[in-house]
């Protein structure tokens, strides 16, 4: 008797978030419902509180694709437990990684990533750093923040830094509909090739 073949799992299209606070939830959940996604809002703490194989698992039981989670170190000094789960979510086979929205902080140890982008407050697109409150900085390409020390060993498609999701002198309030974290998720589905996403019918929930 011939045994089947091997039954192919699907990649799960994530966008990472480093950001995990009470404000990163509300505007990441309203974006999420936007583009027809679904937010784990299970991942929201600060600092982060479940492990990579356990966020691995909640992406999978999401209904729909792409699927936003968050990360938060809380201001941890090198690589706290929203890096740890980061790396594990992004290194996972079933996961396709879509891209990373690299958030601005102060940190005691200035911590900082490489980024392709950053959005201001104002959403304007820049080349250079943004500040925690989403005013332009002056240094190419790099952005300070407590979560993201391990992405450039991520190897993800695209990094698109911003500041502080949901605050940024309340220009990025849910209640304003979130638009420079939701501009930060359409360039990275654009730049994925999956910006026919938001192109579809928006779903009843976004989160789980």
């Amino acid at each position: 008797m011939m045994k089947g073949r091997p039954k192919m799992v699907t990649k799960r299209k994530v966008i990472l978030i480093t950001d995990g606070d009470e404000y990163a939830k509300r505007a990441v959940e309203h974006v999420a419902k936007e583009i027809g996604g679904r937010c784990i809002s299970m991942s929201q703490g600060n600092p982060s509180r479940y492990t990579g194989l356990e966020l691995v698992e909640l992406i999978k039981k999401a209904k729909y694709d792409p699927v936003l989670v968050m990360f938060d170190d809380s201001g941890y000094i090198g690589e706290g437990s929203g890096e740890q789960a980061m790396k594990v979510v992004a290194g996972h086979p079933d996961i396709d990684v879509l891209g990373v929205i690299a958030v601005a902080s102060k940190t005691r140890r200035e911590e900082w990533t490489k980024v392709d982008i950053c959005i201001d407050r104002d959403g304007n697109l820049t080349p250079n750093g943004v500040d925690k409150y989403g005013a332009e900085e002056f240094e190419l390409g790099k952005i300070t923040g407590d979560t993201v020390y391990c992405i450039d060993q991520l190897h993800v498609p695209i990094v698109v830094g911003i500041g502080d999701i949901g605050k940024m002198s309340h220009q990025d309030d849910f209640k304003r509909g979130a638009p420079i974290t939701k501009l930060a998720v359409e360039i990275i589905l654009e730049r994925s090739g999956h910006d026919d996403f938001r192109k579809t019918s928006k779903h009843d929930a976004d989160s789980e």
